[in-house]
């Protein structure tokens, strides 16, 4: 469990965690990235008083970095990705060591069953559980079981890992989907059982979730400069329609300065209707059923649908033209140089 200031979350997502109901020995690694909210001194003091808790330290703060310093500590042959902004049910790990091997897989996920505290994070729960807030990837509400691109978090075999190398540390967002493309590739099967369900608790602010997602996009361009091909078309509906928006600008003011005849500037209006009908999708969307408690999570939905397509998109756009470098995912940071107080 990679770890940056997580302090509301941490206590519940470790509870979770010793909680798993496995027949045999477990351990839980926290990689601790350089918190500065009390992460780091209250995982210590749940170390201190679990045994099966161990401590690695993550100065770096980079996702693949902790994770493959957890993973270098562990000691069993199954490998169980946890966030600590996630809960696990009790039955999960017995759940996927049973399809890995039912299934001959190397590594398992379920669904990203995303749940929210405030209206505005609910409104972000409510986006990544609907196929139009994040594509329609298995795991954001898939039923169907079968073979997959990724998974969420995953559980997965170490031989196959040792095998194939353990997560990209010069990727710092999609190191997931990247690793388990060299799984896939390496001739193993990546699978997803919609009976496996974590529950994840999204940003909590605006500014935050822009951030991720702007950083995500960023290296999801990246990853397409990498390996083409590879990606699903689903990445680029964002950035198409980042790049529809600029457009339908310069169309406005082409039009606004009566350059284009009569009939042309009629005929340029056309780049308007997939903007229009993207609102009323996003208007559907927020006042449909599952809206949420009350007015403020529709409002917030509404918000947060275009938030969240045009800050990855607009990130895409960007990785891919100039590649994302040294890009990190500053969501959990005060401002890109400044931690949170």
């Amino acid at each position: 469990m990679p770890v940056l200031n997580e302090r509301a979350y941490l206590r519940r997502a470790v509870e979770t965690v010793l909680a798993q109901q496995v027949d045999g020995p477990s351990e839980l690694i926290l990689a601790l990235g350089p918190s500065t909210d009390g992460t780091s001194e209250l995982a210590r003091e749940l170390a201190a008083a679990e045994t099966r808790i161990a401590l690695v330290d993550n100065p770096a703060a980079d996702i693949p970095v902790g994770l493959n310093l957890a993973i270098r500590a562990g000691r069993y042959p199954t490998i169980v990705r946890v966030d600590a902004h996630s809960e696990l049910e009790p039955d999960y790990t017995r759940r996927a060591l049973s399809a890995l091997d039912r299934v001959g897989a190397a590594n398992v996920g379920g669904v990203m069953r995303a749940e929210g505290r405030t209206p505005f994070q609910r409104a972000v729960a409510r986006a990544y559980n609907s196929p139009i807030g994040l594509g329609g990837g298995a795991y954001h509400g898939g039923t169907q079981e079968g073979e997959a691109e990724s998974a969420y978090l995953g559980v997965m075999r170490r031989s196959v890992l040792d095998e194939v190398g353990l997560f990209d540390e010069s990727i710092r967002r999609g190191e997931d989907w990247e690793l388990n493309l060299r799984i896939r590739r390496a001739g193993y099967r990546v699978w997803f059982d919609p009976t496996l369900a974590v529950t994840y608790w999204p940003r909590e602010s605006w500014v935050r979730l822009a951030r991720q997602f702007s950083a995500t996009g960023r290296w999801r361009g990246e990853l397409v400069r990498r390996f083409g091909r590879g990606n699903s078309l689903r990445f680029f509906a964002p950035p198409l329609l980042v790049l529809t928006l600029l457009l339908a600008v310069v169309v406005g003011v082409v039009q606004a300065t009566g350059v284009l005849h009569d009939w042309w500037a009629v005929a340029a209006s056309v780049v308007y209707l997939p903007i229009i009908a993207y609102a009323l999708l996003v208007v559907v969307v927020a006042l449909g059923p599952g809206g949420g408690r009350g007015w403020r999570d529709k409002l917030w939905t509404a918000g947060v649908l275009p938030t969240m397509h045009l800050s990855w998109g607009w990130g895409f756009v960007v990785g891919l033209v100039r590649g994302a470098h040294d890009t990190v995912d500053t969501s959990r940071l005060g401002t890109r140089n400044t931690p949170l107080p």
